[in-house]
């Protein structure tokens, strides 16, 4: 973009440069410098409650945060008189303050609304978070008796109203109940990736954002740190959606201003860089207020240097590093392009209607495992190969594996996962792909159809053989350096988009959750984590490749398709 030309609202092409230089990394937003002095005039009388001495804000708390405050409440088109910023998202690295900030922002915003009778949601993903921000509130009330005039503290209810205008902030841990009926004219959500984790968080943020297009509108400030593991879910979502905004890509008039405390991709992926403790002060924007850089360094070195797990964890608290992105030196290849050969009209319908031949990979699992199978497909005309995967479940699946319970309810919701509800449905749909793909005559006849972990269930070869797929049409692929191959070859047809999917989180999911290993010499996938972290549906995608390099060709149509009369 040439610098006579007009930037979209809220881009910031120098927010790295800005980084570098110690500045805030947003746009430069209009603001109405009345109402930013009556903003920060009450933000800086309040007191930090557990800090001796109780400092008050205006000597507590960074400018960074001050400059989010104003121009989140004071934003203005100065032609229009109207405000521009209606939704802020901020990721800043853990130790920031953040929580404290955003107890006093509540508080500020609460004592700003004129309108009578209003709600506000402070709201938090889990008991501790959200009781840790009505704590503070709380206390910076109870330290001003002027405060103490001005605002009614329920302790029971983790409410706090002004008692001129009856409008009340209710500090929540959220779920799926949190909005009920009335719209809230402000919702701030505390350490938003971990929305990620929960079910039916992207239906909730619809319903608060509601309130976007009435006539008072709600606004939305959200702040986190980045991931502890690879982003999926609503926290994916807009995590895209704001870095889009930040470069400029998201159309002219978001609503949203991102700020962003994050290294460039280049960078995340540079260990050498961002292991460099001169560079970490830069995400660190409260160093030498709520950060010690002594006791930061020590902490990584006794703490986050243990393991490669532990550092990965440490460094995408600390220092913002997206998982799969930086610390990617034993992530399986491909997750570096996955995201960039996605296309969400490839569902099993259409791969089939594009495709010359297909080939069917299965990966099977006990009871408290996943069944995942992978039709692989090569394109007619330009031979690129189109993946679509579909996983079933048993309910154990969600009674052990509690830590990725609301991601798999997610992935049902999205119709990438089936809950079984009796033994052998997960064979059953298995078959009914495969059925599918045979009645349309894409499957092989000349070379094995379906490729099956070696060690897969008798089941399934039982309910191969009950639907006429003898032993010629399917073999039994061997697993771990026997599959180097396709673990290899993957990622380069990956990063020259000559491998296209369904671009559904599942599959981002799992992706994300395979690491290389060097055995002897050769490469072999496992799971980043035992037990919850699943690449099942990525091992039955190796199973298919390694029979789609046998370059097989498709049977032809059967007489019914051919005919027109082909089977429901």
């Amino acid at each position: 973009m040439s610098a006579t030309e007009v930037l979209p609202r809220f881009a910031c092409p120098d927010w790295w440069e800005k980084l570098q230089a110690g500045d805030v990394p947003m746009a430069d937003v209009p603001i109405n410098e009345g109402k930013a002095a009556r903003v920060l005039a009450f933000f800086n009388r309040l007191r930090l409650p557990d800090i001796s001495g109780n400092p008050p804000m205006s000597i507590a708390c960074g400018d960074w945060f001050k400059r989010l405050l104003v121009v989140f409440f004071a934003s203005e088109d100065p032609e229009t008189q109207r405000e521009l910023v209606w939704e802020l998202l901020c990721m800043v690295p853990k130790k920031n303050s953040k929580s404290t900030y955003v107890a006093a922002l509540a508080l500020t915003a609460l004592y700003m609304e004129e309108a009578p009778n209003r709600q506000m949601l402070l709201v938090g993903p889990s008991q501790n978070i959200s009781e840790r921000c009505f704590e503070q509130a709380q206390g910076m009330v109870a330290l001003d008796e002027k405060l103490q005039l001005i605002f009614k503290v329920q302790d029971h209810l983790k409410t706090i109203t002004r008692r001129k205008t009856g409008t009340s902030l209710d500090v929540k841990t959220f779920d799926t109940t949190i909005v009920t009926g009335e719209i809230p004219v402000l919702t701030i959500i505390d350490e938003l990736h971990e929305l990620g984790k929960k079910a039916k968080a992207l239906k909730v943020m619809q319903q608060i954002r509601g309130g976007g297009i009435t006539m008072q509108r709600g606004k939305v400030l959200m702040i986190t740190t980045q991931s502890d593991e690879m982003p999926t879910g609503i926290w994916k979502a807009e995590l895209k959606k704001a870095r889009a905004i930040r470069d400029g890509k998201a159309g002219p008039k978001p609503i949203m201003l991102p700020i962003l405390y994050e290294y460039p991709e280049e960078q995340q992926k540079d260990e050498t860089f961002w292991r460099d403790r001169s560079n970490w002060g830069m995400l660190l924007p409260n160093l030498g207020l709520s950060i010690s850089e002594q006791a930061l360094e020590e902490d990584y070195d006794n703490n986050g240097k243990v393991s490669k797990e532990a550092e990965q964890i440490w460094a995408s608290q600390h220092l913002n590093i997206e998982i799969g992105v930086g610390l990617g030196g034993d992530n399986w290849r491909g997750v570096d392009h996955w995201e960039d050969c996605g296309d969400e009209t490839l569902t099993l319908e259409e791969l089939m209607r594009r495709s010359e031949v297909c080939v069917v990979g299965v990966d099977g699992g006990g009871l408290d495992d996943l069944f995942a199978v992978a039709v692989l497909g090569r394109e007619k005309v330009t031979r690129r190969w189109l993946l679509w995967t579909h996983a079933w479940a048993f309910q154990e699946v969600f009674d052990r594996r509690k830590d990725i319970d609301a991601k798999l309810r997610d992935f049902e919701e999205a119709g990438d996962l089936t809950i079984c509800l009796e033994v052998g449905d997960d064979v059953t749909g298995a078959i009914e792909v495969i059925e599918k793909l045979e009645a349309k005559g894409l499957l092989p006849t000349e070379s094995p159809a379906i490729g099956l972990d070696a060690a897969g269930i008798a089941e399934l070869l039982d309910g191969l053989d009950q639907a006429g797929f003898g032993e010629e049409r399917w073999i039994s692929v061997g697993q771990g350096w026997k599959l180097q191959s396709a673990v290899l070859t993957l990622p380069r047809r990956l990063k020259d988009r000559k491998l296209i999917h369904g671009s559904s989180d599942f599959m981002a999911w799992t992706v994300g959750n395979a690491k290389t290993e060097l055995k002897g010499s050769n490469y072999i996938v496992t799971k980043q984590a035992a037990g919850s972290a699943k690449i099942d549906a990525l091992m039955a995608t190796f199973n298919a490749a390694m029979l789609m390099f046998g370059n097989p060709e498709a049977a032809g149509p059967s007489v019914y398709e051919t005919r027109g009369l082909r089977f429901a």
